[in-house]
C-alpha cells in the first residue's frame, strides 16, 4: 500500500478519530456447495479524523460498498474491527446508527410529502419530536435554501432541490459523521457546485465529518482532505490529493522547439529537479518536481544555447492518472456519471439502506 498519511506537517495536537477501521475482512458465503466464498474486503485499515472530508475511491467491485456497509452496521465483518466515535459497529450497532447520517445514490424522500414533513418523519424515526426538533428542521431547510419550498410536495422539487433535501434529512438528528454515496450523481455542474457549497457550510459551522464516495474525480480532488484508494478488497493508497498526485513523480513540462533546432535534452537533463526527458517530434516532455520553476530556467538555458523555443506548457498530475497508475484502469472507465443510479455498490453487497 502506498501510505502517504504521515508525509505532511505534524498537527499541533492529535486529531480526533471518528472512524477507525482495523483489518476489516468480509467473505460472502459460497453460492453453491463445494465452492469457495467470495472475499469482498481483505484486511482494510484506515482512520477518518474529525472535521475532514474523506474520499473513498475504487473501481467497481473493489469493495467500497461492502466496506461502507460494515461501517454503517448493515453487514457484520467476517473479521477485524471498526468503531464510530469509539463505538464498536458490531457490538453496538444501534448506538452507531444514531451517530451517523446517510445520503444515498437513490432518493429516499417520499414524493407525496412536503420537504418539512420528510424532515419531521425522519426525526421521529430517531425518537425526536417537539419544538426544538421543528426549529432545527427549519434551520436546516433554510441552510439548504429550501425554506421557501419546505411546504411544497417533494415531487415538485428539481433534482438539485431533492439532493439538498436528502442532505437536510440526513442531518436532522444532528450527526457528527455523514456518509455520502455518490451524492451528486446525475446533477448538472451548477447543482454539484451548489451541493458541495452546503457540505462545506455544514463542515465549517457544525464540525461535520464527511465520508464520500464519488465517480467525479474533480470533486474528490477539490473537496477531500484525504483520499483512500481501494482495489481488490485492499486499500492500496491513502493520502491528500496532492500527496497522491506527487507520488507519480511531479509535473510534466512540454518544451516545443522550432524545426531544425539543436536537441535540448542534455541541457534539460542537467537541470535540478528533472527526472526524465522524452522527445515526441519537436516537443520534449520533461518530468520534473516543480514545473513552474523550471519554465524560466529551461527557456533561458535553451535560448542561451541557441535553441529556438516556440512553446512551453506545464501540466500537473491528475487523480485519474493516479488511479490508472494504481489500478490499471482509468476512473472514467469505471464511473457511470451519466447513467441511472441502480442503488447497488457493484461489489456484491447491498447498497446502504436507511438508518
Amino acid at each position: 500500500m502506498v501510505d502517504l498519511v504521515e508525509t505532511g506537517e505534524t498537527p499541533a495536537r492529535p486529531r480526533e478519530v471518528v472512524v477507525d477501521a482495523r483489518d476489516l475482512r468480509m467473505v460472502y458465503p459460497p453460492s453453491k456447495a463445494g465452492t469457495k466464498g467470495t472475499v469482498a474486503v481483505d484486511g482494510v485499515s484506515f482512520q477518518v479524523h474529525g472535521g475532514e472530508i474523506f474520499g473513498f475511491l475504487g473501481p467497481n467491485g473493489a469493495g467500497k460498498t461492502t466496506t461502507i456497509s460494515m461501517l454503517t452496521t448493515l453487514l457484520t465483518p467476517t473479521s477485524g474491527r471498526a468503531t464510530i466515535e469509539g463505538i464498536d459497529v458490531s457490538a453496538r450497532p444501534h448506538d452507531v446508527r444514531r451517530k451517523l447520517g446517510l445520503v444515498f445514490q437513490k432518493s429516499t424522500a417520499d414524493e407525496e410529502l412536503t420537504g418539512r414533513e420528510n424532515m419531521l418523519i425522519e426525526a421521529g424515526l430517531y425518537g425526536l419530536a417537539g419544538p426544538d426538533v421543528s426549529a432545527h428542521a427549519t434551520e436546516l431547510l433554510t441552510q439548504m435554501d429550501l425554506a421557501s419550498s419546505a411546504d411544497r410536495l417533494v415531487k415538485t422539487y428539481s433534482g438539485g432541490m431533492r439532493r439538498r433535501l436528502e442532505l437536510a434529512v440526513g442531518m436532522v438528528h444532528k450527526p457528527r459523521l455523514i456518509f455520502l454515496d455518490e451524492p451528486t450523481l446525475g446533477l448538472d455542474p451548477q447543482g454539484r457546485a451548489g451541493f458541495w457549497r452546503y457540505i462545506r457550510s455544514l463542515r465549517d459551522s457544525k464540525g461535520l465529518t464527511v465520508f464520500l464516495t464519488t465517480h467525479y474525480l474533480d470533486e474528490a480532488d477539490q473537496l477531500c482532505d484525504r483520499i483512500a484508494v481501494i482495489d481488490h478488497g485492499k486499500v492500496i493508497a491513502i493520502g491528500t490529493p496532492d500527496e497522491l498526485k506527487d507520488s507519480l513523480g511531479g509535473d510534466t513540462l512540454e518544451l516545443t522547439v522550432a524545426p531544425g533546432s539543436p536537441d535540448p535534452t542534455p541541457l534539460l537533463q542537467a537541470m535540478p529537479g528533472v527526472s526524465s526527458v522524452t522527445k515526441v517530434r519537436d516537443t520534449y516532455r520533461v518530468k520534473c518536481s516543480n514545473g513552474e520553476s523550471l519554465v524560466p530556467r529551461s527557456v533561458l538555458g535553451a535560448t542561451q544555447a541557441g535553441i529556438n523555443v516556440v512553446g512551453v506548457t506545464v501540466t500537473k498530475p491528475t487523480l485519474d492518472e493516479v488511479f490508472l497508475h494504481l489500478t490499471g484502469h482509468s476512473y472514467r472507465e469505471e464511473g457511470v456519471p451519466n447513467g441511472p443510479s441502480s442503488g447497488s455498490g457493484g461489489d456484491g453487497a447491498p447498497a446502504p439502506g436507511g438508518a
